[in-house]
């Protein structure tokens, strides 16, 4: 099952935030760059003229975005199918993460001779690394 649409990152604005003030935390397969949303009061009252608060900024959704490059493979299949391993992964995840973050996970090349626990573990680990959930 995929990520809903409100868990979704999506727009290349929101991308490139993440790219350019996200946390960054690597592992062997995986990269992942979090940032805490400040433009979060779109998804209270979709009044985009009222000043983001820390309490609206907590009421977000935490949106996850994945990317893969050719580099990873040429082969459409195999991105892909990386892609649907860690949309699973963040879902089942996604109780533990707090609202109001936007995640970006990077797939290194190496990551074509995982599967999918390694993927779910990885991603665990590098949550609790960058402090966005505790590990409970």
């Amino acid at each position: 099952m995929a990520l809903s649409k409100v868990n979704r990152l999506r727009s290349r604005q929101d991308f490139n935030a993440v790219y350019r003030r996200g946390i960054r935390r690597k592992s062997r397969h995986l990269t992942l760059l979090a940032l805490q949303q400040l433009h979060s009061e779109k998804f209270l009252s979709g009044n985009v003229s009222t000043r983001p608060t820390p309490e609206t900024a907590s009421a977000a959704p935490t949106r996850v975005g994945i990317s893969i490059s050719l580099k990873v493979s040429k082969r459409a299949v195999v991105r892909n199918r990386l892609k649907r391993w860690l949309k699973v992964a963040a879902r089942s995840l996604l109780w533990k993460f707090p609202v109001g973050w936007d995640i970006v996970v990077l797939v290194q090349p190496e990551a074509t001779q995982c599967d999918y626990r390694q993927f779910l573990q990885e991603l665990e680990q590098l949550l609790i690394n960058a402090e966005v959930c505790d590990g409970d």
